[in-house]
């Protein structure tokens, strides 16, 4: 089969969509059956390029630029005319072609198409989201809906809430898992104190979470159940977070900036990626009792890092994390200090954690998405 793969989700800073994008394209080549395959990036064909640091300034420029477009609602128009009709033109004379969107997107093309959505949180999660996104993505996803020959999720839990709530065939869905990178795996002391040195931080001297500061992954939360630990632990192993800035969250810095004057935890910001690996490798506990996810990625990289997981049982995180990780109801505050403390003092708990983790990381590769989403574009074909 031909394949047309949208790659405009690749740019620096490589995160969540990005990253599964980038992965994909990199593991498509090899799948059999895949002839030829071809990267729209924009509204032109392209060569898949490397999210490395010399991307950076324009990575980040594009980045801004589109986040201004988007918060004006005569250039979102605008934009959300012209786009898809340069891309549509840019698509024709390639109906012998799969195209797969991966980021809930698709322009008008007259061959089958496939489409990934990651989440609906835009949708079940509106006050969580600024208001623009809302209003772009509610507009342009309905057009999807109507393009699409078939969908992709990342779980199956996501994709029967997808069947739900846009009534669509579940017969026309397939969850195919996402993997995380080679790049996450336990590592040296040696290897890893050049990036904790740099952070003022010691070999498992720390709990970490890896997320946006955003209020659907619960962070108020975190910090109640973190402050009800001992001062002594939380100085022990001070709460580490990490990831962007986000929104609707200015009460939550100030409560993490309170945290980090009382030295019990500290917001490093945005790392980046070719730190992050070593960041959670290095770390006593990972904890992320989030409300709601698409996939719940950070916990897989956790697990595949060799370290002990703490989550919620809320959405997609069993479905990811088996029975490897310590799990509570996300509003339970008492629970979340109980597991967390085990994580960080119970050696046994400890011990098994990171044994069924690494296993458990180990049934997630980017071949195997790469192999289930073929077989999805060969349903799109037929």
């Amino acid at each position: 089969m031909k394949v047309i793969l949208s790659i405009d989700p690749v740019r620096f800073p490589l995160t969540g969509i990005g990253r599964y994008t980038y992965e994909l394209a990199k593991q498509l080549p090899d799948i059999a059956h895949v002839e030829e395959l071809k990267f729209l990036s924009g509204t032109r064909f392209s060569e898949l390029p490397e999210p490395d640091q010399a991307q950076a300034t324009s990575g980040v420029a594009d980045n801004t630029l589109r986040q201004l477009i988007l918060k004006n609602s005569l250039t979102r128009e605008l934009y959300s005319v012209l786009s898809p009709l340069l891309k549509k033109r840019a698509l024709r004379g390639y109906t012998d072609y799969v195209f797969h969107g991966p980021n809930f997107y698709l322009p008008p093309f007259e061959g089958p198409s496939v489409c990934t959505f990651h989440d609906l949180s835009v949708f079940t999660w509106a006050h969580c989201h600024p208001p623009e996104r809302i209003r772009y993505m509610t507009k342009e996803i309905a057009k999807t809906l109507k393009r699409a020959d078939m969908l992709i999720t990342d779980t199956e839990t996501t994709r029967q809430e997808v069947a739900a709530y846009f009534a669509w065939p579940l017969d026309k869905i397939r969850a195919v898992h996402l993997a995380c990178s080679d790049d996450f795996r336990p590592r040296s002391i040696e290897a890893l104190n050049p990036v904790l040195i740099k952070h003022g931080l010691s070999y498992q001297g720390y709990s970490l979470y890896v997320g946006t500061i955003e209020p659907r992954k619960n962070l108020d939360v975190l910090l109640d159940a973190y402050k009800q630990l001992p001062m002594a632990i939380r100085q022990q192993w001070p709460l580490i977070l990490t990831g962007y800035q986000g929104w609707r969250n200015a009460q939550l810095h100030a409560r993490i900036e309170t945290a980090m004057t009382e030295g019990w935890a500290r917001y490093l910001g945005f790392v980046e990626a070719d730190e992050l690996p070593l960041l959670y490798a290095g770390a006593r506990v990972f904890v992320f009792p989030s409300l709601y996810e698409g996939f719940g990625l950070p916990i897989l990289e956790a697990m595949a890092s060799g370290i002990p997981v703490v989550c919620s049982n809320a959405s997609t995180l069993p479905e990811v994390a088996g029975d490897a990780a310590g799990m509570c109801d996300p509003h339970d505050v008492d629970a979340l200090t109980d597991l967390m403390n085990n994580a960080l003092q119970d050696d046994t708990w400890r011990n098994q954690a990171i044994a069924k983790g690494l296993k458990q990381a180990e049934k997630f590769s980017w071949q195997r998405c790469a192999k289930e989403t073929v077989a999805v574009y060969k349903e799109a074909l037929a």
